[in-house]
Parts: C-alpha cells; structure tokens; sequence
C-alpha cells in the first residue's frame, strides 16, 4: 500500500527524501528524511525485480525546491538575528509562500494521503534541532524567544517574550501616585520601572494588586505587583541589585522580588486581598473615648453598601459594591481624633466608610456617631493574603 502510493507519486512529482518522507510521516519512527530514502530504497529494490529503472532523488525537489539543505546558514541567520540578546530556551516558526503549502495539500488531495505533516512543521523542527545543537540553547513550549524565518529569503525575525516579576512594595511617604500622574514629578511605578528598565534592557510596565491614593502611605508587608519587561536583552538579571536600587530612592521600598510566569502574574492581579488599614479619624464637633470604642465595636463585622465614591465616578462604574468590616479597633487621641485600625475586604474606599460620602456610603462612621467624621490621614498597614 504504501509502496504503491509512493510508486505513483514519484511517477508524477519529483520530491526529496523529505517531501516523500513527509507524505507517511505519522508511520513508523525516525526522521521524514530517513524514512523517505527507506521508501525509495525499498521502492527501487522492487522495480529492479520488475525490471525498471529506479526512481532517484532528484537535484531539485519540485515541491521544497531542496529548501532543507539551507538549513546550515539559516542557523546562522538566527544567531546573527540573536546577537546581544540573553536567552535559553526558543521556538522556531517559519513563512513558507502559500503556492508550496497549496501544492502539497493538492498532492495529499490527489493520492489520499491522511498520514501527513505540513512542510512548515518539519521544517521549523529540522531547523529548530540544528541551530539548539549549534548554540546549546534548548527548544521550549514557553520560550525566551521565538524566531520566524522566511526560508527562501534568508529573512530572520526575532520575538522576544516577556519576563515578569512579582514583588511587593512599600511606598513611605506621602504624596506620590502609583503610577505617573501629571503635575507629580515622581510615581511608584516610575521609580521602580527605572531599575528594572535599565537591568533588563527593556520596556517595564507595572502593574499592582490594587491601588491607594496618592496621600496614602503603603506600609507593612506591602502591596503585591508586577512588573512585564517586554522586549528585554537581558534576562539573567540580580533581582536583589535591583531592588537595592528601588530600596536606595527613599521613597519606595520593594520586598519578595522573584521571577514568576504569565500565569502566576495574571492570579497576583486577580486575587482579591483583605487589607489592613490605619486612619485617622477628625470629628469638629468632638469625640470622646467612649464614642471611638463604640463606633468600632459597631464596626466589626459590619456589611458596608458603598456606592462608587463622588471622587473617582469618572474612572469607576458607577454601582452599589456590598464589602465587610471584618475587624475593628479605636485607639482615642485627643478631643477632636482618634485612631481606627480596619480589616476589610479588598476594594472597600476606606475614606469613604468614614465620611459617609453624602449617603453613598451606609453605614460609615458618621451614621454610627451621629456627627460628621472625616479622615484626616490614612496608611495601609498589610495587604492579608
């Protein structure tokens, strides 16, 4: 059966040991190319029975046009398209032009062939085993880089993947944003992106768990985020040098840096955290101790209806979010202050909780009190796992 086939196919197409190879590639083990000449020599063993001339290789494949023996200075292409550019492990994909991809479907049409594999396929695994045993490098299913080669032209593109990394911050001071905002000489995001874009060669975007406003200070075990450098260079990069350089600005201090995967960025960003507060609370009309440690007795355990704050509707659907207090704690300080220590789910505007935001928020600590309260100053003491 598959003699015949391959008899007839040759009597009409005269194809490499690869392409013939390729047309029973799901049959038996080895490569396309040792399994062509195994056919060929089997084929030609049973026409010299039969007194016919064999049916040799050609000097051009009309189909591949011999495309695999420019496999040696492709891979130097591909080292040349990989100069400057730390990487381990790589895929390689390829641009064959669509009347070779056509033609070979049109003879597996023509003579019923199901036990074949694209002419792409084999290709990027022939090139791919030839440059990973001349560079060392090894293929992988999440590589560093990708390399699509156009195999006639000799064109070599190279895509670089991104690398991520997970860590947490503390932002200690007041008064910058956590990412760039006009009108703010500095960001959490800018201050950290600048190491990490100079160590890694490339274009860092940061992204957090989260956000707090730009007079809120972010203490504690800090907030979780990422960093993607798309584009980077380097690779093999010191995270410690590199958070000694954040750590050194004052402003910013990053803990926990380690390299992590796409997958484990995404469940950093999506994971909803509890969070531990710290404010302090102004009430003009006066507050005693009594009143404080009632209003946090009344506090904890609470489920809070908070519309979106006045302040950020323009950035925020407008909606009714339910979240809970799970802890609470007064501290009295003087006639007009006192301290709240909160527990509450992610995503509760704290402030908000605390001057009822004109009846957006309910309860807040004005309902609970029976007097207006506002915050006066705020930290993010822990971010609860």
């Amino acid at each position: 059966m598959i003699l015949e086939k391959a008899e007839r196919i040759l009597e009409k197409h005269e194809l490499c040991d690869h392409c013939l190879g390729r047309l029973f590639a799901m049959l038996g083990k080895g490569t396309n190319e040792e399994r062509g000449k195994a056919i060929r020599f089997v084929l030609n063993m049973e026409r010299s029975a039969r007194g016919l001339q064999p049916i040799e290789e050609p000097e051009e494949c009309e189909l591949c046009h011999n495309v695999f023996e420019r496999i040696p200075e492709l891979v130097e292409a591909m080292k040349k398209a990989g100069e400057g550019i730390e990487f381990e492990t790589f895929l390689v994909g390829s641009r064959f032009p669509e009347e070779i991809k056509e033609k070979e479907k049109a003879i597996w049409e023509a003579f019923d062939i199901e036990t074949a594999e694209p002419i792409n396929r084999e290709f990027n695994r022939e090139l791919g085993k030839a440059f990973g045993k001349a560079t060392g490098k090894e293929t992988s299913k999440n590589p560093d880089v990708v390399f699509i080669v156009e195999p006639f032209s000799g064109k070599v593109e190279i895509q670089i993947n991104p690398v991520y990394v997970y860590g947490r911050y503390r932002k200690l001071i007041r008064g910058i944003p956590q990412t760039p905002l006009p009108d703010f000489e500095d960001s959490v995001a800018s201050i950290i992106c600048r190491a990490f874009s100079k160590a890694f060669e490339g274009k860092c975007v940061f992204k957090g768990a989260g956000r707090e406003d730009v007079d809120v200070r972010m203490l504690g075990n800090g907030r979780p985020f990422i960093v993607e450098i798309k584009r980077p260079k380097r690779r093999r990069v010191d995270l410690e040098k590199v958070a000694g350089e954040i750590n050194a600005s004052g402003k910013v201090e990053v803990l926990d840096l380690r390299f992590v995967s796409a997958k484990e960025a995404e469940e950093v960003l999506t994971k909803n955290h509890r969070k531990e507060y710290l404010a302090l609370v102004l009430v003009e009309e006066g507050v005693t101790p009594e009143e404080a440690e009632e209003v946090a007795r009344k506090l904890s355990g609470l489920e809070i209806h908070q519309r979106t704050p006045w302040r950020v509707r323009k950035a925020r659907a407008d909606k009714v979010r339910v979240k809970r207090v799970h802890e609470a704690e007064a501290r009295w300080v003087d006639e007009k202050h006192f301290e709240l220590r909160l527990v509450t789910d992610g995503g509760l505007y704290i402030k908000e909780l605390i001057s009822g935001d004109k009846g957006r928020t309910k309860p807040s600590v004005t309902d609970l009190l029976g007097k207006k309260a506002w915050c006066e100053r705020l930290d993010v003491l822990n971010i609860l796992d």
